[in-house]
């Protein structure tokens, strides 16, 4: 009789060991059910995906290092996070040689009224933008509750949130009044505040250098400000001055800092720049200000858009605030005033020169720069600019800053990315920026400059907007949180708009989803209107 060696017993053994297991998992697999003790307890399968994303670099938002991994989502929610190969979707998406990231977050834009004239959104989604938030620089739709119902009746394909502005505020109180509002004036103005804050903004806007917002005293501004922070809300500035046409930039940060210190309320600075001759390289000493404020215990951040050259209306940008009072019609007669002709024109004139110079402003109706319009017209840059006034105004571009104070702002931790522009206009006309500022980050900043880490790009776009808005299911890759996500190639994705050709759209970033629905699938817009009007969750 043949012994049967010891290997052969260990697998026998191993075989009569394992055999239960395997009866058990077979019983289970053909009835769906566990059965313990006479009780019987249903398995939970696996799920059958919406979609899968695969073989792509994740980029989660946080700042952490990219890292392999499969996404699985189910409805407008990211279900699973890992190896899903085997598993079951309706769609898989392979990003093989992409960064996978959350959706972009466009914390300063215009779209106040484009997105009911564009529902689809499709400049600032192409960028990979999945949410916009409106109502900056101190103009914003009121009441804030009605305009919010008519997007969402609308269907839009963004993501929408909005502030609620100063000066719309105070011009329905006061008009354009240069003086102090009354006890009775300022109590209606925290009404509106307080209602649109409940009615669903983020936070209150000023643009402290544009009329009527700028004939307020800081004091006003407080007063305001505190009602926002009862509902924890943001207070978003652009700022009393940028260049030296009052206070001084330097002076101005410091009021944002003291409404912020005083109203008890978390600080976001606008579009933060160092603008025009007398303030070039001073991005340090203005981040030194933010530094020792953020020391003090003071929640103060900014954003930035990534070009040298800023946009505003030609009037606003070189005629004086004192002499806008009343608006247009009381501005010519001051400029016909014999008493106030000689001072306007002086002034017009050294604001031309701070911004630049006459060969830096360029006209965007005429096409041309300002001095190039004065020599055809045979005047000077200051008579070519009321000309331009009266028959109808323009945007201008002006460029009016340094690489060296952009690059600066942009490596701080303390910034984040916004474009200052708006859902795109259709003709030929305008900044680049409402077309190409998150690929232009990506692709100038990250890939060729290397000032940005990938992660650190994404992070400025993705979480840092998120967390300042209080949106703690966007803007990150995790579980659990809302499926707007943006697939994009490192190697090719990058901005077409110029000044020359400002709606040219970007390259390189091939899909964008909003709560879980395929917006922009292989760079074609779908149609499909998945976007939610978000309100501030006080």
């Amino acid at each position: 009789m043949l012994v049967p060696s010891l290997l052969t017993m260990k697998k026998n053994a191993l075989i009569l060991l394992l055999l239960p297991a395997v009866c058990l998992l077979s019983f289970i697999s053909s009835n769906r059910n566990l059965h313990i003790a006479g009780e019987s307890y249903p398995l939970q399968e696996t799920p059958t995906y919406d979609y899968i994303i695969e073989n792509g670099r994740v980029i989660d938002g946080t700042g952490n290092p990219w890292f392999r991994a499969d996404i699985g989502i189910i409805g407008d929610k990211i279900h699973t996070i890992g190896a899903l190969g085997s598993a079951k979707a309706k769609r898989r998406v392979d990003a093989s040689g992409m960064f996978v990231t959350p959706g972009f977050i466009d914390i300063h834009t215009h779209s106040n009224t484009g997105i009911l004239s564009m529902p689809q959104a499709e400049n600032s989604l192409r960028q990979g933008l999945t949410t916009i938030v409106a109502g900056n620089c101190g103009g914003a739709p009121l009441p804030v509750g009605e305009f919010l119902d008519r997007v969402t009746e609308k269907g839009v394909s963004i993501n929408y949130a909005t502030l609620t502005g100063h000066n719309t505020i105070r011009r329905e109180v006061m008009g354009s009044e240069n003086r102090p509002p009354t006890d009775a004036e300022l109590s209606e103005m925290k009404q509106l505040v307080a209602l649109s804050m409940q009615e669903g903004a983020f936070g209150l806007s000023t643009g402290l250098y544009y009329t009527p917002g700028n004939y307020a005293e800081t004091t006003e501004i407080i007063e305001l400000a505190r009602v926002a922070a009862k509902y924890n809300g943001l207070y978003v500035s652009h700022l009393r001055d940028e260049s030296d046409y009052n206070i001084g930039l330097l002076e101005a940060v410091k009021e944002a800092i003291l409404i912020g210190e005083e109203a008890g309320i978390r600080v976001q600075i606008s579009h933060l720049k160092c603008l025009g001759k007398p303030v070039w390289n001073k991005s340090e000493e203005v981040l030194g200000i933010i530094e020792e404020a953020r020391e003090r215990g003071l929640d103060i951040r900014f954003d930035q858009y990534p070009y040298t050259a800023s946009s505003t209306n030609l009037w606003s940008a070189i005629f004086p605030a004192w002499a806008r009072e009343g608006g247009n019609a009381a501005s010519y007669e001051r400029l016909d005033n014999p008493d106030l002709s000689i001072r306007l024109r002086s002034e017009m004139r050294d604001n031309i020169e701070r911004r630049g110079g006459a060969n830096t402003l360029y006209v965007v109706r005429e096409k041309a720069f300002l001095s190039d319009l004065a020599e055809k017209w045979n005047c000077d840059p200051v008579e070519a600019a009321i000309r331009i006034q009266k028959n109808g105004s323009s945007s201008v571009i002006s460029y009016n800053m340094t690489d060296h104070d952009l690059e600066t702002f942009l490596k701080s931790p303390y910034g984040m990315i916004g474009s200052d522009g708006s859902i795109g206009r259709q003709d030929n006309s305008g900044h680049p920026r409402s077309f190409g500022t998150f690929p232009r980050v990506l692709r100038l900043y990250a890939r060729e400059k290397q000032l940005l880490t990938w992660e650190e790009a994404v992070r400025k776009m993705t979480s840092a907007p998120a967390e300042r808005l209080g949106l703690w299911d966007r803007g990150i890759i995790r579980n659990g949180a809302f499926a707007d996500i943006v697939i994009f190639d490192p190697l090719t994705v990058s901005d077409k708009a110029t000044y020359e050709s400002p709606t040219e759209y970007p390259e390189g970033i091939f899909y964008v989803m909003v709560n879980g629905k395929m917006v922009i699938d292989n760079q074609i817009h779908t149609g499909l209107t998945p976007g939610k009007v978000l309100t501030n969750s006080w």
